[in-house]
């Protein structure tokens, strides 16, 4: 069986070089595998943070609610993410994480983490790396939700998780199962449920997209990239060579 980790191994050196000896002790972190069922808490906002989640398999977001009971999720997690380095060093959680779907988490104590992030120069590089890059994405989102129109906001969902799969090997042909509902889909974009719908509809009938239960192809990618707006550069996939910590 696959070592619960290899795929955040592979995550973290999508962006960042890392020695034999720092893959060893990432390999080497004490975890807990845990399978939880779709909807259930991973963090919830309040808690204290004790322990930081690698995704193994299926799907993950961060939401926030108002006290209105209005929800925005603020980002989709895919195998092979850690769920919890935005609170590795805070003392309270600010957002929640929830499974999107049924998944399997590999559990690691918090302190063990910080310990590896201090004592390891090039691991705290990639993790500090690919905490910035989760900023990034925060950012890209904002732009979506407050200045793309729905068809083109919804567009650039799909254009991301595609990419973001395909770069983990988890998609082909930018083709792969869409997780969401459209419920939760009008959450990530702040459209109603009927607009995504619609929206979806849309992008069908004009052949940008191909559905078939909840598998999702693109038979022009180009000319769906260019209905999204979507430039993959925010998603920083590629090494990065600038400043590390070693």
């Amino acid at each position: 069986m696959r070592h619960p980790l290899e795929l955040l191994l592979r995550r973290l050196e999508q962006h960042s070089s890392l020695s034999q000896e720092d893959r060893g002790a990432i390999l080497a972190l004490p975890y807990t595998l845990r399978t939880l069922e779709a909807h259930s808490y991973m963090v919830r906002e309040g808690d204290p943070p004790t322990h930081c989640g690698v995704l193994v398999s299926g799907f993950a977001y961060r939401q926030k609610v108002t006290s209105e009971g209005a929800r925005q999720i603020l980002g989709l997690h895919i195998p092979g993410e850690p769920l919890d380095l935005q609170h590795l060093f805070l003392d309270v959680a600010d957002h929640s994480v929830q499974a999107l779907t049924r998944v399997e988490v590999a559990v690691i104590p918090r302190a063990e983490l910080q310990d590896l992030a201090r004592s390891r120069a090039g691991i705290g590089h990639a993790l500090f790396v690919m905490t910035l890059i989760e900023g990034s994405i925060f950012r890209e989102w904002i732009v979506n939700v407050g200045r793309r129109d729905a068809r083109t906001r919804m567009a650039h969902v799909l254009c991301e998780f595609a990419v973001r799969l395909e770069a983990q090997g988890l998609a082909q042909e930018y083709g792969y199962e869409l997780p969401m509902t459209q419920e939760q889909l009008a959450d990530v974009t702040g459209l109603t449920p009927v607009h995504v719908n619609r929206t979806l509809k849309s992008l069908e009938i004009d052949g940008l997209i191909a559905r078939t239960k909840r598998n999702v192809a693109f038979p022009d990618w180009e000319k769906m990239r260019h209905v999204g707006d979507f430039n993959q550069r925010y998603l920083h996939l590629e090494t990065q060579q600038s400043g590390g910590l070693v």
